[in-house]
């Protein structure tokens, strides 16, 4: 019988929280990089139709590599992976790694082929109207896309359970480098905005082929390479996507909201659907790029903090689940959803805080005028209310699938769906398009408060009163925060120049994120410093350990 004692924390969750700050400063300067990447196209399109249909377009090839990618394959090939490995060693991880590779591939090959055909049919043949025929064109150029990034994803799944997290974590810095670039060039290429919007689309495709081989690459270095006898996994291989059925269910589910939240935009905007179908709402052009803004600013908290958690936990809390330690499972899942709340809290209320001055700091250039960055702040504010439940959830399904548990999220996120609807249809009328926001928002609020209720039933029950005490915490220093930045806005002088746009919103959130963390530490709330690299303490409590 030993005793940790509260200075000295665990060797693996000293790697937990090494690992996180690793994924989250690359993930940090992705998303850096990904606001200037938004300014850049806002500037150049607009909140106008063309930006619309290209959000509407790029979220159907994101939501297929969060399904098949980064969502239901590595949740359900890093239990194989972690059970292959211990069980068969080196070369039956590889084999795996190898037979889920080439099985994936001929999936999506296929999707690409049949997507391609029905998008040439229906542009041959269908009576379309100019949106509709924009949005089917990119969609053909996006397509390929897939085929690079789930398989990106797979790869970087296998580094991330060796314990190796800066490659998967900086190549998303690639993508945005890249678009980046594009945007910047097409102007001296073209002047018309149909060809520019699609030279940004084909632009993706070279960004698509550098992810793919750089973790291939890393992973050969190390002499994980391909195995030739990968045909002899093929029954592991054939459980790994049975096992991926429901879970590609739950992260429909999940993503299904934003998805329908973007369509419905678009298509009340839409002057040939109003024409016809007059009894539907009207929504205002640019709705969908204001909306496709919004969401991009709450998954920057999401991204930074709530990604990178999840990508350091899951392979920690599967590999506890597979050897049965319920009480290490417990105990990390702890520590996961006291950080998605101390950062999750006040991430929401600084986004709806700071909406507008964010809003015009960033994007309010060029086309993108006053009306658009009113819409924009409106959808922030919506969205980052919410900023918390996503982080949250995100964690929380994360201890689902690492128990084997794939259909709780599905019959949860069901309800959400109905939910989300629901609100989001009365609240459209009266609120316009950010009334859609605020319907997902909501309904995301209940599903996460929902699942982490069931999963701590699922595995025993978490430690209420360290939760409970966190949780108040957070919410003290939260409202030093909010005081504060509420202050400085009400002596600030709105408006200005680019400096002066700059200078305000760097001045808010500077002094927002000091007090936030001054006040954590006199409350004593040390999650935030442990994130930084400080250690008040343990991250968990004293407690009696049989080794």
């Amino acid at each position: 019988m030993t005793t940790e004692s509260p200075s000295s924390p665990l060797p693996e969750n000293r790697s937990l929280l090494g690992g996180l700050r690793i994924v989250s400063l690359c993930t940090l300067a992705s998303r850096v990089l990904g606001l200037f990447r938004d300014t850049a196209m806002a500037a150049l399109f607009g909140a106008g139709p063309i930006l619309d249909t290209f959000t509407v377009a790029f979220q159907i090839p994101n939501l297929a590599r969060q399904l098949l990618g980064e969502g239901a394959l590595t949740a359900a090939f890093l239990p194989a992976f972690v059970r292959a490995r211990r069980e068969q060693g080196e070369a039956g991880a590889r084999r795996l790694t190898t037979a889920t590779a080439v099985s994936l591939a001929q999936i999506l090959i296929a999707i690409v082929a049949i997507s391609e055909i029905v998008i040439a049919l229906g542009l041959w043949y269908a009576p379309l109207g100019e949106d509709t025929r924009r949005l089917l064109h990119l969609l053909a150029l996006f397509a390929p896309y897939l085929i690079l990034v789930c398989l990106t994803a797979l790869l970087c799944a296998v580094l991330q359970s060796l314990g190796r997290y800066f490659w998967p974590a900086i190549l998303p810095v690639f993508l945005n480098l890249v678009w980046l670039a594009a945007v910047g060039l097409v102007p001296l290429i073209s002047g018309d905005s149909e060809t520019q919007i699609r030279l940004i689309a084909l632009s993706l495709m070279v960004a698509g082929t550098g992810q793919l081989l750089a973790p291939g690459l890393v992973l050969r270095s190390i002499g994980f390479q391909g195995s030739p006898d990968w045909r002899e996994a093929r029954k592991e291989t054939r459980t790994v996507f049975y096992s991926m059925g429901p879970v590609v269910a739950g992260v429909v589910l999940t993503q299904l909201n934003a998805l329908v939240d973007r369509l419905l935009a678009w298509g009340l905007s839409l002057p040939e659907l109003g024409q016809r179908v007059t009894w539907l709402p009207r929504l205002e052009v640019g709705t969908a790029s204001a909306m496709y803004l919004g969401q991009r600013m709450y998954q920057f908290p999401l991204g930074v903090f709530g990604v990178a958690l999840g990508t350091v936990l899951f392979p920690i809390l599967t590999r506890h689940a597979e050897q049965g330690d319920r009480p290490r499972f417990r105990q990390d899942l702890g520590l996961g959803v006291r950080l998605a709340l101390a950062i999750g809290v006040p991430a929401s209320a600084g986004l709806i805080l700071v909406a507008e001055p964010l809003t015009k700091a960033l994007f309010q250039y060029g086309k993108f005028d006053e009306q658009d960055a009113q819409l924009t702040a409106e959808m922030i504010r919506a969205y980052g209310s919410a900023a918390w439940a996503f982080i949250l959830l995100l964690i929380v399904n994360r201890g689902f699938y690492a128990l084997g548990d794939r259909r709780t999220p599905v019959t949860i996120g069901q309800w959400s769906i109905a939910g989300n609807l629901t609100i989001s249809l009365l609240l459209i009328v009266p609120l316009g398009g950010p009334g859609l926001a605020w319907g997902t928002s909501i309904a995301t609020m209940i599903q996460a408060v929902w699942s982490l209720r069931q999963l701590a039933s699922a595995t025993g029950g978490l430690d209420r009163g360290s939760l409970w005490r966190t949780t108040v915490r957070v919410a003290v220093a939260t409202s030093v925060m909010v005081t504060v930045v509420f202050g400085l806005q009400s002596v600030l002088i709105p408006g200005g120049g680019i400096l002066q746009r700059g200078l305000t919103l760097a001045g808010q959130c500077l002094l927002g994120g000091v007090a936030y963390l001054v006040a954590a530490h006199l409350v004593g709330l040390p999650e935030p410093w442990w994130l930084l690299g400080g250690r008040l303490d343990s991250p968990h409590p004293r407690e009696d350990r049989t080794e």
